[in-house]
């Protein structure tokens, strides 16, 4: 069992940036791909970005590449995810996930964060 506790999110103007923080319970973090994903109201589920066990691979989704860097620390059982240059279409609730394999799919992640939201105003 992998329980994930995400902070960081809140009120930011287009340009600003933030830096969420996904904490995980467990000694086995450190085998887990991580994801983040977003949710926008009236929008399904989205994936933003994850990160490989090892930190070695990750991917982005080309509306957050350059702007967003995921990154880990298997020491602290903690992923991070800088967001850059953010605009108001940024603005959503953010989740991050654990899963065995890195894809940028939402069903093949197994443990879910509650979320924070993030909101970039104009």
């Amino acid at each position: 069992q992998v329980q994930l506790v995400e902070s960081g999110g809140g009120l930011v103007q287009a340009g600003g940036s933030l830096r969420l923080s996904c904490a995980a319970s467990g000694r086995t973090f450190s085998t887990y791909a991580m994801g983040w994903f977003r949710q926008a109201p009236g929008k399904e589920r989205e994936f933003v970005t994850y990160i490989s066990w090892s930190g070695s691979m990750t991917s982005y989704a080309d509306s957050v590449k350059g702007r967003f860097t995921i990154s880990r620390d298997n020491a602290k059982n903690t992923v991070y995810l800088e967001m850059n240059s953010l605009k108001p279409e940024d603005t959503a609730v953010y989740y991050c996930a654990a899963g065995r394999i890195a894809l940028n799919r939402a069903a093949r992640y197994d443990y879910w964060g509650q979320g924070t939201q993030v909101t970039v105003s104009s």
